[in-house]
């Protein structure tokens, strides 16, 4: 199998997929071709060889860019020795762009390469205004990449270990002639470990991790919002051959509520009332989030549209004190049906829109209070 074939071709996937497909692709794959399932078979052995080459170019973000746009040319610039993406020119992050250009003139080179620590990862979760509201202890499920048990992340099969990389003699880097500058790069057969596994483990085929199931607890404080992110230290993506883990973020997505509308700390609702307590005053109750009643007073005269603030019955604040307020928009409802008795009183009303009180309007409004059921 040719060395330069096309890594997409490689993994059975189109160039425009997701990382969730190669990723599924290439487990299939390497299932079906591992060498230990196809014993004796050098083209499965150098198909797997193949396949794994390819993603390990893929699910970089960065190497998968260089490959689409210059192909293998990405990793055979400057270098002597070529080699896929696992033996590039050290593009695996801007750090190692900086230090091939420049090398140890600017401090870059010159000893093994730091460990480095694993992928952050993300996970959305969706909650109520009222998990939201009290807060709650919620448990997850995520598929990520741990230490791989058997060889405690050495990616060494149990019972071998490593010896020095002959290429870079233990230093993990290399030095390379580009036009009439030496410079220091990652050394691309050990990737700046300064050794080499001599056989790698069977479970993880030599990464020192494995995908597997896990499940988190995640505490919901009271007062997250759409965006609240919470840090889970340590429980990311593992390192590669025992470095430390990355951190797992819970992105906080609140669901809309049927009652109440959020803008931080204020809770926004809309009450309907009957044009008699709107004309008369009164005071109305709603439920709250903490399962208390609300009470409200409506004062006489007060507008479809008027808003009123009840300050502390709001969201409590976020890892603070206290509450925000709820703000109650008023929306005067008209009857639509009317029975003689209540168009009589109406017309009366009507008469008597002077303001003045007359014997005959003495105690009018407890009669439209009375007809209307206000």
């Amino acid at each position: 199998m040719s060395v330069e074939a096309d890594y997409y071709e490689l993994l059975e996937v189109t160039r425009g997929a997701d990382d969730a497909t190669i990723k599924s692709s290439y487990r299939k794959l390497a299932m079906r071709w591992h060498p230990d399932k196809n014993p004796g078979d050098p083209e499965a052995e150098a198909r797997f060889k193949a396949i794994s080459e390819a993603y390990d170019c893929l699910k970089d973000p960065q190497k998968r860019a260089a490959y689409d746009r210059f192909g293998h040319e990405a990793f055979k610039q400057g270098m002597s020795g070529g080699g896929g993406p696992g033996a590039g020119a050290g593009f695996s992050d801007l750090g190692d762009i900086f230090e091939t250009i420049f090398g140890s003139a600017f401090g870059g080179g010159g000893g093994r390469q730091q460990q480095r620590r694993g992928a952050d990862l993300r996970y959305d979760m969706e909650v109520t205004l009222d998990e939201a509201f009290h807060g709650k202890q919620a448990e997850i499920e995520i598929e990520v990449a741990a230490k791989c048990e058997p060889c405690d992340g050495s990616g060494a099969e149990p019972g071998t270990g490593t010896r020095r990389c002959n290429l870079c003699g233990g230093h993990g880097q290399v030095r390379a002639q580009q036009g009439f500058f030496m410079v220091e790069r990652t050394c691309p057969t050990c990737h700046g470990r300064g050794e080499v596994i001599e056989k790698p483990c069977r479970s993880c085929r030599g990464e020192g991790r494995v995908d597997i199931p896990q499940k988190l607890e995640v505490n919901i404080p009271p007062g997250v919002d759409t965006g609240t992110r919470i840090r889970l230290a340590g429980k990311g993506e593992a390192g590669p051959f025992g470095s430390p883990p990355g951190d797992l973020y819970i992105f906080i997505h609140v669901k809309r509520h049927a009652v109440f509308e959020r803008d931080g700390t204020t809770l926004v609702t809309r009450v309907p009332i009957a044009f008699t307590t709107a004309a008369l005053g009164g005071e109305i109750e709603i439920p709250g989030l903490d399962g208390e009643k609300i009470g409200i007073d409506i004062p006489a005269g007060i507008q479809s549209g008027k808003q009123l603030r009840k300050r502390g019955a709001g969201m409590p604040v976020l890892q603070g004190r206290g509450r925000g307020d709820l703000v109650v928009e008023i929306l005067v409802e008209t009857p639509t049906k009317l029975t003689a008795r209540q168009k009589e009183l109406l017309r009366e009303l009507q008469e008597t829109e002077t303001g003045e009180e007359t014997p005959q309007s003495k105690g009018f409004f407890d009669r439209i209070k009375e007809a209307f059921g206000g």
